[in-house]
């Protein structure tokens, strides 16, 4: 990391002070027009016990991801219908990315896949709800290429409609295992780069899981990325990757906000189009991501393995968020590793920040809309649910 502005840091291996306030510079002039979408999955690959913190019982891991959207959209309430999961450290992301999408006044649309229940707010069908979340990875069979495609498509679609620049966030439970799933099916040795939103990622376990799932995978020698997906991806993947490539396809800016799910999908999306020229493809795709999930480089070096792969110079922009100052202990558990990112909250905070809001006014917020959450019994204080 070599360039900052506002304490926003760009990431990569080939930066210059031009390119830097370019890419700063269409961001801040587009930022009022993003369409921001929360894509929201289920995946059989997070009730392994011990592969995911998102929720530290399988059956919390379950309405992680509705609880996560739930209060994107509303924040603290107390008419929420889904209680956040019992964590053993930290607090949702969700926190921060409500805080800062209320800052930069954005709508996000939420888009339930295999999540097995129809949400009561506002969302984006893609899929009939009843279809449930893509089996464990293990059985090298996580989604029929049918379903892949067809959510492909509709993203695709989606993508080439529209006329505005695209965010793309997540909330989907094992989805660091299926992301390094997919970055090992293209033959990246990423198996101690891949983070977790617990302090030590479980890397024997996600190894031994996705050893058996590629190997059940057979994947032949010409195997693409719907193939990978069908094989050991999540819903999140096929929906995302034709959001990405359509919205390519119609010359708009993508911000991917995230880690390493949203570098898997950037390698999912590289190694299917047919583009002659790559690098045009990803001059204005952003990785974003917050600060504390680059504190050991993990992800610059998978950064830097898809651009060597791809021959391509893709970026990522790294939040100055921090919660150095905060008295709140699920907050300042960040500071030490816990949870690090997830629905959006790099790519959020980073707008915020470009919106002109200092680091002690998120904090501040974050802190006041903690202390309502515990009021209201949003966080469930039951290990088992």
């Amino acid at each position: 990391m070599q360039k900052s502005y506002l304490g926003i840091k760009l990431i990569g291996n080939k930066i210059n002070e031009k390119l830097f306030s370019e890419r700063i510079e269409i961001l801040k002039k587009e930022i009022d027009n993003f369409i921001f979408y929360l894509v929201i999955a289920g995946t059989e690959t997070s009730q392994i016990k011990g592969i995911s913190a998102a929720g530290i019982s399988s059956k919390a891991r379950r309405v992680t991801a509705l609880a996560d959207a739930e209060f994107l959209l509303f924040g603290a309430s107390i008419d929420h219908k889904y209680k956040l999961p019992f964590l053993n450290a930290g607090v949702t992301p969700a926190l921060i990315s409500y805080v800062c999408s209320k800052l930069i006044c954005s709508s996000p649309i939420v888009v339930p896949i295999g999540i097995k229940e129809k949400p009561y707010f506002s969302h984006l069908t893609v899929e009939n709800y009843l279809v449930g979340p893509s089996k464990c990875l293990t059985t090298g069979q996580s989604m029929n290429k049918k379903r892949v495609l067809s959510l492909y498509k509709k993203g695709l679609d989606i993508g080439k409609a529209s006329n505005q620049p695209i965010f793309i966030s997540e909330s989907v439970p094992g989805g660091t295992t299926t992301a390094q799933a997919v970055m090992e099916a293209f033959g990246l040795n990423v198996k101690n780069l891949i983070g977790s939103s617990m302090i030590k990622a479980p890397r024997t376990l996600k190894s031994k899981v996705i050893k058996a799932g590629l190997l059940n995978a057979n994947l032949n020698y010409n195997f693409d990325s719907i193939d990978v997906i069908s094989a050991v991806g999540d819903p999140f993947q096929a929906f995302s990757m034709g959001l990405l490539i359509g919205a390519r396809l119609a010359k708009q800016t993508v911000v991917l906000s995230g880690g390493s799910q949203m570098l898997a999908l950037i390698l999912l999306a590289l190694e299917f189009i047919d583009y002659k020229e790559k690098q045009e493809f990803v001059d204005f795709v952003f990785i974003a991501t917050t600060g504390w999930l680059v504190k050991d480089n993990s992800l610059i070096y998978l950064l830097d393995l898809i651009n060597e792969k791809h021959n391509i110079n893709l970026l990522g922009l790294s939040s100055p968020l921090n919660f150095k100052s905060s008295k709140n202990k699920e907050l300042s558990d960040y500071e030490l590793g816990y949870v690090k990112e997830g629905v959006g909250a790099g790519g959020m905070s980073i707008f915020a920040f470009l919106k002109g809001f200092c680091n002690e006014e998120i904090v501040s917020l974050c802190q006041s809309n903690l202390e309502k959450m515990r009021k209201l019994g949003q966080i469930s204080l039951d290990e088992n649910c």
